[in-house]
């Protein structure tokens, strides 16, 4: 039995984020990953993920959780959210606050994201 719950493996992702920890995400991320780019709303693998991180292209400074719900269904958790971060991209800072969603399976012994989407929230009119 797993021990480690879903909450728990998505604040691991969001930390592996933030550290460059490329072994963190391997482990964290399924090897079918994809991710539906929160900026472009591109699909990205696994491994573009990986190596964009890898080689510092893409960098993130801080990732904040406002707020989050999980529901879990047997091996299969919905992670649902808003998130605050920035970074650089190819040397840019960025900043986006986003609503995400992030599904989890439970493989082996460890939670493992799946797919996971952001949507940018926009920022109120005049600001």
């Amino acid at each position: 039995m797993n021990e480690q719950t879903p909450d728990e493996a998505e604040q691991e992702f969001f930390a592996a984020l933030i550290e460059a920890d490329l072994g963190t995400l391997d482990n964290v991320l399924s090897d079918d990953f994809v991710l539906i780019d929160v900026m472009s709303g591109s699909e990205i693998a696994k491994s573009a993920l990986l190596e964009v991180i890898g080689s510092g292209q893409l960098k993130f400074g801080n990732i904040v959780r406002e707020e989050f719900r999980v529901r879990t269904y047997g091996q299969t958790a919905v992670v649902t959210g808003r998130t605050k971060m920035r970074g650089e991209f190819n040397g840019q800072p960025f900043g986006a606050s986003s609503r995400y969603t992030h599904v989890f399976v439970e493989r082996g012994d460890r939670w493992r994201i799946v797919a996971a989407q952001g949507t940018q929230i926009a920022p109120p009119p005049g600001v």
